[in-house]
């Protein structure tokens, strides 16, 4: 089983951290190991797929909080195990709580607040950086449990690079010029720069911030794709939990 790690997050032993990629249990095309339910990937492999993964990270299956993901600015406190109640962000201060976003282009953004020890979990595609979703739960984070730029740690997770990432003028026009290339009249959006951005204007130090250079549409060996493969792409899962403190 093949699994990204975070380099700046592996510095934090209390932290646990996974992302999931194609490559595992010898699945076959189309849809390779995926951990979606939602793709017309038979269940029953989705399930094993997914409580194999979740061993991989010394986490079973009850642990984890899934999203119902809308692509929205909707951010979820995570304080009992539930699943799958519509969100695109998730928080919380728990123990041994395993908190998923689901991705296969889109920004999944992980965050860890070393001194208060709260993590987060954001999915962010165009629609939810235009919404601010980032921002919002860092400003989430300040109002509700008093986090400070200075002691945040964040991973921006594989997500679709900006040269792959054509998106129409109706979409263009909602972000500033900087994050745009335009070549012969076709616009390609940074949707990581953007929440890169974000992240750093809420004051998180630049050697805090981890940004993926795995593009998923490039990678097809490695990495799902939605742009790239359509409705026969499978989706990866990115997991953070915090560990109890005595272990």
């Amino acid at each position: 089983m093949v699994i990204i790690k975070s380099l700046l997050l592996s510095n934090y032993p209390e932290i646990i951290f996974g992302f999931s990629t194609k490559i595992a249990a010898d699945r076959k095309p189309p849809f390779y190991f995926n951990l979606s339910f939602s793709v017309g990937d038979d269940i029953n492999i989705v399930k094993e797929n997914r409580r194999l993964f979740f061993q991989s990270l010394g986490l079973a299956e009850n642990q984890i909080i899934t999203q119902k993901q809308i692509h929205s600015d909707i951010i979820r406190l995570a304080e009992k195990r539930n699943s799958n109640s519509e969100s695109d962000a998730l928080i919380t201060d728990k123990n041994n709580f395993g908190l998923a976003v689901s991705a296969a282009d889109c920004a999944p953004i992980f965050l860890y607040d070393k001194k208060n020890r709260i993590i987060s979990a954001v999915h962010s595609g165009w629609r939810g950086t235009q919404k601010k979703i980032l921002l919002k739960t860092l400003n989430r984070l300040s109002a509700d449990f008093g986090s400070k730029g200075e002691n945040l740690i964040a991973f921006i997770g594989p997500s679709i690079k900006q040269k792959n990432y054509q998106v129409g003028e109706d979409v263009a026009e909602l972000f500033d010029s900087k994050y745009l290339l335009k070549e012969n009249d076709k616009y390609f959006l940074d949707i990581p720069l953007v929440n890169f951005d974000m992240l750093a204007g809420f004051g998180i130090k630049k050697e805090n911030i981890e940004i993926s250079s795995l593009c998923t549409f490039e990678n097809s060996f490695l990495l799902h794709s939605y742009r790239r493969d359509g409705i026969h792409s499978g989706r990866s899962l990115g997991i953070i939990a915090l560990k109890s403190a005595d272990e």
